[in-house]
């Protein structure tokens, strides 16, 4: 028997609404989550939605693997972008073919989120800090990704994380305010086009709230994503995160309330506990709290999802219905993810030292990161990887590479016993250690590598391996990398007021020797007053103080006596590490020192970074080297900005690459050795300090003064930023026509000519600066940009075009977008900081008209304020509340009231101890016109209407409500 839905010529919704029509009622909710369920009497297979591939399919087998994000950032090429996507799709259908079941082709990717802050510990995942180069560059995966046929999916790209999501601290629970025009302007922006242009078809809501209300609650998903813009597809919950309205927010009592509020609001699959999951679905039905219909449309979502990818049609009308598996890891493959590292090659500084050519004499490679080619949490696994050692040496075609890691070599021996750590079989397989062996020769030597902030890893010579905590929490030299959703790798080395220091583990509790020898991490327990553990430094060559070690010695047996175990290590310097630099570039013509941060140290998913400097260690060893050799060069290898002042200014040449994957060794030795000319550009200001930036919980750019659009202070690297072997010269920029109106577009030509000796690629941006305003805007905001290719001495006309609708900001007055009558002053160049040549243009639009506060406004659309927040209104919208209630203000400018108005009213709430609302006219210590008390109603959402009277406002005046006590208030009007 034949049903409609299995007739592909059919039109796409009558084909889905049949198939849900046949599902019985159980079914459809054992479909609305991640897994979904097999009805195999209507042909329906198992499916999973989420497979995850942000830089190349990831966690299903090897893969080709590309660049981090933020470096495919650093690119600048939405070209290279959208033939990286069809990689990604094309491996994800090969694995897709050998089970359907498991490895599905929704592709959580690529993440969008905008990082306004460089300490998020997920920087690495995401393409920079403006919202026009995001959007440009993560449209073009978008479309690699889904390919250009006209119905079918390749594969179903997934955006992350809708939206506000630039901190892992409390991101589970926390609410980031951000009101109206920063939530337009800029975290809108960057996910727009991937939707209007790229037409993704699908999304992931974030972890935290947005002004109050959790993001898989957020009504904007169905207002903004699929209304306005038009999302044909689906949306997903991040995992745990529907539940978590629950666990974590504390936003609504049960499950029940949390999966139909989600449903509601525009969740379509649920990424969390299956079965708890199902059974709340159920209750919500149960309870009226959601509908049959509402398991519909979420599910014709879905479905016209998998439809689109071919599931039900016969493979020959679907041209994605079989990819060959020699696709898998191709040449081709590799070939393009070495092409992207070239290109995301960054060059900060070049005082004429690089490049070092064919003929360099000899080279010292440097460095904890010279030897290796690190994958992160959502890499894919490399069917190679090609370090910076093995690149360089490759180069050097058999002339001297003089290599060291720069890292210490060290012994561990028991404070308690004198005996020293070797690796010994343990009861439970695995090299365990153990503190066992009489004499230094039989001792284990680690390398250990001090990643900053108390993080420190430790390498066992003898086989390659890491030190780890096992599950039974026995420390063993088994693991190949320090890595995971707990590293349980990174070790602490703690000092005490007595000088010596303590191991800990990974979750901070000490490392301590049982009765047997072995070494094991405490269980938590409590410890008795005056026992302190401990362990003694001792460097290379030095000799021990015998008193205070045995002294310590006796401490530790006695309590070890008692206990069963006794704590404290003394830890030997066999080898220096800074001296080994420093003799490695001493003998060598020219030193790279390789420098940079792990995937999974000091920042990372959970984790927030502690600085943005690199770590003292590292910071020494460039130092060592310089100090012997003038002719360094310092490669960081990381996904984040880095605070490198001292560098900058002593170091010769500075080059950046992300963790670029299997390539990374090849292209960064050939832009070191000018076989290719670096063109990559950043993506993120540089920072000087951490001490620039404001508060990581503070998401507003424009009062902030964040990113390049709005910080006015001396950075480090500026955003666009990044150096050629050979120079470029711009010249003819004219605007055409230069006076266009309000729909109008004027296009752009510049010149740009070679005027070096070398091939190369150039990155021509476009910015652009409103001069005069009625509210604040950037100083600059990107609005074009394109790579082009030049030879030496070739002259190009780059021509883009701008429109005036892109010169727009968020009238909160309107609630629209408006375009202002007035000049903008266009700028090329090769940085947001090097313009290299500007013209006027004249845009007549519009005037924004003095605000009537006659009729009930938002309280959300001020224009600007001091110690508020935002929060949300569960009458409808949102509304304002004082930073723990002392007191703040809204301001609402050029306020019309003609010939005057008499009465404030507002709708508020007083939540326990109520407070007072004060009108002042013309500044925030301008004259008071009013002031009305609010009583206490019995909690945040306990809503009221209060009313006062008011003198003195007539004419045009500027408004604010300064707010005092525990005042929250969602709208008001004065008439």
């Amino acid at each position: 028997m034949s049903y409609p839905y299995q007739n592909p010529d059919l039109p796409l919704m009558e084909r889905v609404n049949d198939l849900i029509s046949r599902f019985m009622l159980e079914e459809k909710i054992e479909l609305m989550c991640q897994y979904q369920t097999d009805i195999p009497r209507l042909g329906v297979n198992k499916y999973k939605h989420g497979t995850e591939g942000a830089h190349g399919v990831a966690w299903l087998g090897e893969a080709t693997v590309f660049p981090q994000n933020t470096g495919l950032a650093c690119t600048w090429n939405p070209e290279l972008l959208q033939k990286i996507g069809s990689v990604i799709g094309d491996e994800a259908r090969v694995y897709y073919q050998r089970d359907p079941a498991a490895n599905g082709l929704t592709i959580w990717a690529p993440t969008v989120d905008m990082e306004r802050d460089p300490r998020w510990g997920r920087t690495e995942e995401a393409y920079g800090e403006d919202p026009h180069l995001t959007g440009a560059l993560t449209t073009g995966l978008v479309k690699g990704m889904q390919g250009d046929h006209p119905f079918y999916y390749k594969a179903v790209s997934t955006l992350k994380h809708f939206y506000g999501n630039n901190n892992e601290v409390d991101r589970g629970s926390a609410s980031v305010s951000i009101d109206p025009r920063n939530k337009r302007e800029y975290y809108l922006k960057a996910f727009e086009p991937a939707f209007r242009d790229g037409r993704a078809g699908s999304m992931m809501t974030a972890y935290n709230g947005i002004n109050g209300t959790p993001c898989n609650f957020n009504h904007e998903v169905n207002e903004i994503v699929k209304g306005e813009w038009g999302m044909d597809g689906f949306v997903v919950g991040d995992a745990g995160d529907v539940l978590g309205t629950v666990m974590d927010h504390h936003y609504v009592d049960s499950y029940a309330e949390a999966v139909a509020g989600s449903i509601k609001a525009g969740i379509d699959s649920i990424t969390d506990d299956q079965p708890i999951s199902q059974q709340a679905l159920r209750d919500a039905l149960q309870q009226g709290l959601l509908t049959e219909a509402d398991l519909d449309h979420a599910l014709s979502n879905t479905f016209r999802v998998r439809f689109r990818l071919g599931e039900f049609d016969p493979a020959e009308r679907n041209p994605y219905s079989h990819v060959a598996e020699s696709k898998l890891c191709a040449p081709e493959h590799a070939a393009l993810a070495l092409e992207a590292a070239r290109e995301s090659v960054v060059l900060l500084k070049n005082d004429r030292l690089l490049p070092l050519g064919k003929d360099a004499a000899s080279v010292a490679v440097i460095g904890p990161l010279a030897d290796e080619a690190f994958t992160d949490w959502y890499s894919g696994t490399p069917p190679y990887r090609i370090t910076p050692l093995q690149g360089v040496t490759e180069k050097m075609n058999g002339r001297p590479v003089h290599f060291t890691t720069g890292l210490d070599r060290i012994r561990l021996r028991s404070a308690a016993t004198g005996k020293y750590v070797g690796i010994a079989a343990g009861e439970e397989g695995g090299a365990a250690l153990a503190a066992n062996c009489e004499d230094a020769e039989q001792a284990e030597v680690f390398e250990r590598n001090d990643w900053g902030w108390g993080q420190i890893t430790l390498r066992a010579l003898s086989n390659g391996k890491f030190v780890t905590e096992s599950e039974s929490g026995r420390l063993e030299a088994t693991a190949d990398e320090a890595r995971g959703w707990f590293v349980k790798e990174a070790f602490g080395f703690e000092t005490q007021a007595d000088g010596s220091m303590r191991m800990l583990s990974w979750e901070g509790k000490p490392v301590s020797v049982d009765v047997r020898g072995y070494m094991n991490v405490e269980a938590d327990q409590e410890k008795g007053a005056g026992e302190a553990e401990g362990a003694v430094m001792v460097g290379a060559g030095a000799t021990v103080d015998a008193e205070a070690a045995v002294s310590g010695g006796a401490n530790f047996a006695n309590r070890g006596a008692a206990a069963g175990i006794h704590d404290g290590f003394i830890v030997e310097v066999v080898q220096g590490g800074l001296q080994q630099a420093a003799a490695a570039a001493k003998n060598a013509e020219t030193a790279i020192v390789f420098v940079g941060n792990s995937p999974f140290i000091n920042g990372k998913e959970t984790t927030d970074r502690p600085d943005i400097t690199l770590p003292p260690s590292q910071q020494a060893l460039i130092q060592a080297v310089k100090a012997v050799n003038p002719r360094t060069v310092v490669v960081i290898v990381g996904g984040y900005p880095f605070a490198v002042n001292w560098e900058q200014e002593h170091i010769p040449a500075i080059v950046f690459t992300s963790h670029a994957g299997q390539e990374l060794g090849r292209a960064v030795a050939d832009v070191l050795f000018g076989g290719y000319n670096p063109a990559g550009r950043l993506n993120m200001t540089w920072y000087k300090s951490a001490d620039q930036l404001p508060d990581i919980m503070d998401y507003d750019i424009i009062k902030g003064k964040r990113t390049y659009q709005y910080f006015d202070g001396e950075v480090l690297y500026p955003f666009g930023h990044g150096l050629s072997y050979t120079t470029f010269g711009y010249e003819g920029l004219s605007l055409s026509p230069a006076e266009i109106g309000q729909d109008g577009t004027v296009t752009v030509s510049v010149n740009v000519r070679n005027t070096g000796e070398l091939d190369g690629d150039e990155v021509v941006q476009l910015y652009v600066r409103a001069e005069a305003s009625c509210v604040p805007r950037p100083l600059k905001t990107l609005k074009g940009f394109k790579r082009i290719h030049l030879k030496a001495g070739e002259f190009k006309t780059v021509t883009l075009e701008l429109k005036a609708s892109e010169l727009a900001f968020w009238d909160v007055t309107r609630e629209r977008y408006c375009v202002e009558t007035g000049a903008y002053t266009i700028m090329v160049g090769p940085s947001s900081e090097k313009i290299a040549a500007a013209a006027t243009l004249r845009v007549n639009g519009e005037t924004v008209p003095p605000r009537l506060l006659r009729e009930s406004v938002k309280a959300v659309n001020y224009d600007n304020y001091d110690r508020v927040f935002i929060d949300e209104c569960r009458e409808g919208g949102e509304s304002i509340r004082t930073v723990q209630d002392s007191g703040g203000w809204i301001a609402f400018h050029d306020v019309d009231f003609g010939t005057g108005a008499s009465e404030f009213e507002a709708r508020v709430s007083g939540h326990l101890k109520g407070g007072e609302i004060v009108v002042t006219l013309g500044s925030p210590d301008g004259e008071t016109a009013g002031t009305c008390r609010v009583l206490p109603t019995g909690g945040r959402q306990a809503w009221t209407t209060v009313t006062a009277p008011v003198t003195g406002a007539a004419g045009r005046r500027d408004v604010y409500l300064h707010l005092k006590g525990e005042v929250q208030i969602s709208r008001f009007s004065i008439r």
